[in-house]
């Protein structure tokens, strides 16, 4: 789908609203196909972040694992190194 919208269930530090919210914008900029709506749409376009955020947030403190969380730090790492295996330096 959009590689900028980033898993956030089960890590360490748990997520905040702030990236459940980034989320949901690429989302909704994803779907709409706007990256900034006209002043017309601009209501309906913020309307459904706040939606898409919101179930999203149900949805995160909903689920249940008996996964160890993962580390911010060490999944970063993990994708750097995809990116640069995949990409080259």
């Amino acid at each position: 789908m959009c590689r900028n919208i980033k898993m956030l269930f089960n890590f360490d530090p748990p997520v905040t609203d702030d990236e459940v919210r980034a989320a949901a914008l690429q989302y909704v900029r994803k779907i709409s196909g706007f990256n900034k709506p006209s002043k017309a749409n601009e209501t309906a376009f913020h309307a459904a972040i706040d939606e898409v955020a919101l179930a999203s947030s149900r949805l995160l403190t909903s689920l249940e694992t008996t996964a160890p969380r993962r580390n911010r730090e060490e999944e970063a790492a993990k994708a750097k190194a995809r990116g640069a295996a995949r990409f080259g330096d």
